[in-house]
């Protein structure tokens, strides 16, 4: 059996299952829903762009914008801040060359008793996005590659000689006298 659900107002009230239609309205129910973020108006602010959502509504569902009681001039600053841009992936920092010489430093590092690895660093000093930068390298030398550090790239095995001709090539503001060989180190 059913739960009962109480309808009316009033000392008059019927128990109705709660399955059952409601008095005073039309079935099937009609829900207009918004052309820009796909949901029902009461439910635009949660969306990604409320503003677009707020003019939409007040072209062509004026009816339903007016049930908001929204002013359409209305905006708040708290608000706007605390919103969350979509965007799928982080967004794409912006790559600023530092006030750092412009200068490469290239040098081997062991790993392991027999392997080596290649560290790059001074690419942003350049404004090369180092992450592309190691996707690039690990993709030519066909090879694991991954940015350790701010302005660092790690490239798996000794590529050291190949990334004189290599940098250049791919990005002409470098110049091969601002490579500098460094040699063995440690990391």
């Amino acid at each position: 059996m059913s739960p009962l659900v109480m309808a009316g107002e009033g000392e008059v009230c019927t128990w109705l299952p709660a399955n059952s239609p409601v008095e005073g309205v039309s079935y099937p129910l009609s829900v207009p829903y918004c052309g820009r973020c796909g949901m029902p108006p009461e439910y635009c602010e949660f969306g990604p762009d409320y503003e677009k959502c707020k003019e939409w509504l007040q072209t062509h569902l004026p009816e339903e914008f007016e049930k908001l009681g929204v002013d359409a001039g209305e905006t708040d600053e708290k608000e706007e801040k605390k919103r969350q841009k979509r965007g799928g992936k982080a967004a794409h920092k912006t790559v600023q060359a530092k006030k750092a010489p412009q200068r490469i430093t290239l040098s081997k590092a062991p790993r392991g008793k027999r392997k080596m690895v290649t560290v790059v660093t001074g690419l942003a000093t350049f404004g090369i996005d180092v992450k592309a930068a190691g996707k690039f390298l690990g993709g030519r030398f066909a090879c694991g590659s991954s940015v350790t550090g701010e302005d660092e790239i790690v490239i798996q095995g000794d590529f050291v000689d190949d990334l004189f001709d290599v940098l250049p090539e791919k990005w002409p503001q470098i110049d091969e006298d601002l490579i500098e060989d460094l040699g063995e180190m440690k990391r």
